[in-house]
């Protein structure tokens, strides 16, 4: 089968195509897109907004804001036009024959980069299963083999079968493939997860917004040297380290991938494996972006995927990173009983991240001390 995500031959040029559809955050999303356009290493050349009460059937943003766009992509020679929203098949199909051009809407884009970054053998499966999902509601395309087919055996399929039922089958069967070895990887972090609760290590997971600085701080915590970078999913995989916290002793700490705003529902199911570690953590260290114009909604995007993966009663602390960038100095903040709440720290600097490791093992100090009381109780 044609891979749906591999880029256009001719160039990696791009022309962005965004609709306000009276969303309060439209101009953040562009932004956004833009980004994520640059993260998966695209030239973005150029923009074409409008706005629509609704989306047009055919070709989402209609045919005289299609003409534009036609005409953009030829005087810039872009080879990708790249909308800040989904688009069912059919309007993709028409507009790519519109446009003779590739066109990828959110969800395919991130997809793209997730394929481009995943490293381990767990989030190359992940990523796969999630493409293939998605891939699963485009076969219908104008295909020229798709006549009728003699009848065969094996990958040829039954007596009749169409090509394209053909793919469908064939789709099906790699899914469930992906679903089966997914499911032996989960099983396996279980019994990783088992063994260290047996040991009394407390485990650690940060999450956030991508590109809030989680990366930078894992890599401060454990002196590990994984890729850390100013852009958009920087990192995707799971990354795991051992560290040791006085207050509390070893701590296994986890760098998860980073959340995104409309991160598309087969990424936030592909990566139940990966986000586990955030639902089985004793504690949850939320970075945000200090410096970040809409951290605020970032904060609540977060909270949301992590209540859609059922992480939302994990403890949870929020760090409030790259202080250094808005001139603030490292604090703590804490609740009317005393507990550490949140934090402001710079990952860049090393500033208050004694606080960081001061605030796990406090934690850490409590649980332990409600279990004590609850086994006298009992």
């Amino acid at each position: 089968m044609k891979d749906l995500f591999e880029r256009p031959s001719g160039g990696d040029a791009a022309i962005l195509v965004s609709v306000d559809f009276g969303e309060n955050d439209y101009q953040e999303s562009l932004e956004e897109l833009r980004q994520l356009s640059l993260s998966a290493g695209l030239a973005v050349l150029g923009k074409v907004e409008g706005k629509r009460s609704v989306p047009d059937a055919k070709l989402f943003i209609g045919s005289g804001k299609a003409d534009e766009l036609a005409q953009m992509m030829q005087a810039t020679e872009s080879h990708v036009a790249v909308f800040n929203h989904d688009l069912t098949p059919s309007q993709q199909r028409n507009l790519e024959r519109l446009l003779q051009a590739r066109v990828v809407d959110r969800t395919g884009l991130i997809l793209d980069i997730f394929s481009q970054r995943a490293q381990t053998h767990e989030g190359k499966l992940q990523v796969e299963l999630a493409q293939l999902e998605h891939l699963s509601t485009r076969l219908v395309r104008g295909w020229t083999h798709l006549e009728r087919q003699k009848g065969g055996i094996g990958v040829r399929g039954g007596p009749g079968e169409t090509q394209l039922e053909l793919d469908r089958r064939m789709l099906r069967v790699r899914v469930k493939q992906l679903r089966e070895k997914l499911l032996k990887l989960k099983a396996q972090r279980g019994m990783q997860r088992r063994a260290r609760k047996r040991s009394n290590v407390m485990t650690v997971s940060l999450v956030g917004y991508t590109n809030a600085g989680k990366s930078t701080i894992f890599n401060r915590l454990t002196k590990a040297n994984i890729y850390a970078a100013d852009q958009l999913f920087a990192t995707l995989d799971t990354t795991t380290h051992k560290i040791y916290i006085e207050g509390c002793g070893s701590v296994v700490l986890s760098d998860t991938v980073g959340f995104i705003k409309h991160l598309p529902h087969a990424l936030v199911e592909a990566f139940g494996a990966t986000l586990e570690e955030a639902v089985q953590a004793d504690l949850l260290l939320h970075i945000v972006d200090t410096a970040s114009t809409n951290r605020d909604e970032q904060i609540a995007q977060v909270n949301k995927v992590l209540h859609e993966i059922g992480a939302s009663e994990v403890p949870q602390i929020l760090v409030y990173n790259q202080i250094d960038r808005v001139g603030l100095e490292p604090a703590i903040g804490r609740d009317e009983y005393g507990r550490i709440t949140s934090l402001h720290v710079s990952a860049k600097t090393g500033e208050g991240l004694d606080f960081l490791r001061a605030a796990m093992a406090e934690h850490y100090q409590y649980v332990q001390k409600q279990s004590t009381e609850e086994s006298a109780f009992i």
